[in-house]
């Protein structure tokens, strides 16, 4: 057995990295990009520690929320809200001028 062949084996089955590959094939252009996007989320480290998080089911209620930004206060620099606003790309004016639908 081939060297190449073995460091396929030791990272998956060849059958199904090469059935991978075929349906890679078939695939029209729109659905590639978002198996790439799939792909791409899978190897992400931080997508990967995301996806295996445990799952926070503790309400939040405004009392903590507000507790919880006083005590980042404490430890932290406020930013301005125009810093912020500059950081996002958008100015007052324009969240002044937003229009919002009532839901249906």
């Amino acid at each position: 057995m081939d060297f190449a062949r073995l460091i396929l084996m030791a990272h998956g089955s060849t059958d199904e990295k090469q059935q991978a590959h075929e349906l890679i094939e078939r695939l029209p252009p729109k659905q590639l990009s978002a198996l790439v996007g799939l792909l791409e989320a899978m190897l992400d480290p931080a997508s990967l520690a995301l996806a295996n998080a445990p799952i926070d089911n503790e309400p939040v209620t405004a009392e903590k929320a507000l507790a919880e930004a006083r005590d980042w206060s404490k430890r932290n620099k406020s930013i301005p809200h125009e810093q912020v606003l500059a950081d996002l790309g958008i100015t007052q004016e324009e969240i002044n001028h937003v229009k919002f639908e009532e839901p249906k």
